[in-house]
C-alpha cells in the first residue's frame, strides 16, 4: 500500500514510521529545506535554537518508534532526565522548584500554605485516575464514530470533565500561587486553564510518571535521529517542496501535486497539519457534502498565538534554571485578554528556556542560549505584528531584566523573534494559533477534527488538531490512532 505523509513534525514522522512498519511504501513531503515542523532548528553564529517543543515527557513514545525496527534508541538520540522540571517565579519574586522529588515538593508547599500539602496529595491521586482513563486507555483510541464518545461519557463525567483544570485544582488547593502553578499545564498545549476541561489535568500526573527530559543537542537532535532512521528503513523524503493540491475523484483521494507541478499518485494521504488549512488550501475548501464538518469548523475556538524571542548572551546566567515560568500579576485577566478579548496586555506571563543550563553545545563557550515564549492572541485579533513585534520584544527584555537577568540588554549578542504570522504563513496554522484548536471538552475526542476524514476516502490527519491533541505525547499518540484506522 502506498501512503503519502504531508508535513514532518513529530506527528508526521511518527505516522510515516508506523505505516512503514505496517508494510506501506511511504513518501514524506516537507515544504521547508529541513524536517521538524514546529520542531525545526535555527542556528546563528554558534547558537542553536530549538524552534518548538523543549519539554520532553513520555519518552517511551519516542523510543518505541526506533524499537519497532529493532533499533536501539540510544544509537540515535540522547534523552536525559532533568532534576528540576520548572522553576516558578511568582509576582512577589518568590521561587518554587517544581520536580519529581515529592518530599521537596511538599516541603515547599508547606512553606507557602501548610493546609495545601494534604490537598496536593489528593490532587495528585485524582489526576492519576484521569491519567489512567484519558491517557493510558483513550489516547490512541479512534474517536471517529459518535457511539465511541457516548460509551466514554459516563466515565469522563465521573472524572469531573465538566470542570476546568483551574476549577479542579482549586477544589483541592487554597493558595492562589499554588493554584496557578498546579493548573498551568493546559498552557503547554494551547489551552486556557480557566476553560480547558479537567481531563487535561492528566498532564500533571504524566509528568510525575515519566519525569521531564531534555534531548542533548536540543529537540532538533530527535528529528535528526528520526531522519536517519527513516533513511535506513526506506522512507522516501522530499524536502523543499510544498504540496499545493490534494487530488480526488468522486471524493476518493488519488494523488497530490507539488509546487513544481509534479504529480505523485497515492490512495492514502496523511496530513500533519491543521485540518481547516488542508481543506481550504489543498482541497479548494470543498466540504460541501458534510454539514457536520462545516458546522464543526465554523464553531471551533483556536489556541492562543505565540510570541517567541530567541536570544544568545555573551555572559552566562547561572542563576536561571533550564525551564522557568514567570507569572504576571493579573494572571486570569491576562488570559482573558489573550483568549477572549484578543488584545495585548503588558502584564505578561512567560516561559523561559535555557538549554545551555544542561547542554553546553547549544552556545559558544562562555555564552548562554535562550528562548522566551509569551502567550499572545492569535491572528483573529488583527494585531499588526510588523508594528507590535518590536514593542513586545522590548517589553519581554525589560521584564526578564527586572525579574532575573541583570543587565540583559547589554549582554544580548544574537536575537530574533517569531510571531503568530510565522505560524500562519510558514506552518499553515489557522489564525496563526500555536497549538491548533483549544483543548476544551466540546473540542476533545469525537468533537475534535477526526483522524480519518469524514468527507474524503483516503484522507487522514495526525498532529495537534486531531485526537488526542497538542504536545509531543499528543501528536505522537495521534500516529498510534492512525495505525489503527489505516
Amino acid at each position: 500500500m502506498n501512503s503519502i505523509v504531508i508535513g514532518s513534525g513529530f506527528g508526521g514522522i511518527a505516522a510515516a514510521l508506523r505505516l512503514k512498519a505496517k508494510g506501506h511504501k511511504v513518501v514524506l513531503i516537507e515544504k521547508h529545506p529541513d524536517l521538524g515542523g514546529r520542531a525545526r532548528v535555527f542556528s546563528k553564529n554558534g547558537f542553536i535554537f530549538d524552534g518548538g517543543p523543549t519539554v520532553i515527557t513520555a519518552p517511551y513514545l519516542i523510543n518505541e518508534l526506533f524499537e519497532m525496527f529493532e533499533k536501539n534508541p540510544k544509537d540515535y538520540i540522547n534523552i536525559s532526565p532533568l532534576k528540576i522540571w520548572y522553576q516558578f517565579i511568582f509576582e512577589d519574586k518568590t521561587k518554587f522548584n517544581y520536580s519529581g522529588d515529592e518530599l521537596e515538593m511538599k516541603k515547599q508547599i508547606k512553606e507557602i500554605n501548610e493546609k495545601d500539602v494534604e490537598g496536593y496529595e489528593k490532587l495528585v491521586n485524582f489526576t492519576k485516575k484521569i491519567f489512567d482513563k484519558g491517557f493510558t486507555e483513550l489516547a490512541d483510541v479512534p474517536f471517529d464514530k459518535p457511539f465511541v464518545m457516548m460509551q466514554q461519557l459516563p466515565a469522563l463525567l465521573k472524572l469531573k470533565s465538566y470542570k476546568s483544570v483551574y476549577s479542579l485544582v482549586s477544589s483541592y488547593i487554597e493558595n492562589e500561587k499554588l493554584r496557578r502553578m498546579l493548573s498551568m499545564h493546559p498552557l503547554l498545549v494551547g489551552g486556557n486553564p480557566f476553560t480547558t476541561t479537567s481531563i487535561y489535568g492528566l498532564i500533571l500526573y504524566l509528568e510525575k510518571k515519566w519525569g521531564i527530559h531534555y534531548s542533548m543537542g536540543g529537540t532538533g537532535n530527535i528529528i535528526k535521529g528520526f531522519e536517519k532512521l527513516m533513511d535506513e528503513v526506506g522512507i522516501k523524503i522530499i524536502k523543499g517542496h510544498e504540496v499545493t493540491k490534494i487530488i480526488s475523484n468522486k471524493k476518493k483521494i488519488t494523488s497530490i501535486q507539488l509546487d513544481d507541478q509534479t504529480i505523485i499518485e497515492s490512495s492514502n494521504v496523511i496530513c500533519n497539519a491543521d485540518p481547516p488549512a488542508v481543506y481550504e488550501k489543498m482541497l479548494n475548501g470543498n466540504t460541501s457534502n458534510s454539514f457536520l464538518f462545516r458546522w464543526k469548523k465554523n464553531r471551533m475556538e483556536y489556541s492562543m498565538g505565540l510570541f517567541v524571542y530567541y536570544f544568545g548572551t555573551k555572559k552566562k546566567y547561572d542563576n536561571v534554571e533550564h525551564h522557568t515560568i514567570k507569572f504576571g500579576n493579573k494572571y486570569k485577566e491576562h488570559l482573558d485578554d489573550i483568549f477572549n478579548n484578543k488584545k495585548l496586555n503588558n502584564d505578561i506571563s512567560y516561559y523561559l528556556h535555557r538549554p545551555s543550563a544542561t547542554d553546553k553545545t547549544m552556545a559558544p563557550e562562555g555564552n548562554d542560549c535562550f528562548y522566551v515564549l509569551v502567550p499572545v492572541p492569535n491572528n483573529q485579533s488583527k494585531i499588526d505584528w510588523s508594528v507590535e513585534g518590536e514593542k513586545m520584544k522590548n517589553l519581554v527584555i525589560d521584564k526578564m531584566q527586572n525579574d532575573l537577568m541583570p543587565d540583559l540588554k547589554n549582554n544580548i549578542v544574537e536575537d530574533f523573534y517569531l510571531t503568530p504570522d510565522y505560524f500562519e504563513k510558514d506552518l499553515n496554522t489557522k489564525y496563526g494559533s500555536g497549538f491548533s484548536i483549544q483543548p476544551k471538552f466540546s473540542q476533545s475526542a469525537y468533537f475534535r477534527f477526526h483522524n480519518k476524514s469524514e468527507i474524503y476516502k483516503g484522507l487522514y490527519f495526525v498532529g495537534a488538531g486531531t485526537h488526542p491533541g497538542a504536545g509531543v505525547p499528543g501528536v505522537l499518540s495521534s500516529a498510534k490512532v492512525l495505525e489503527k484506522i489505516l
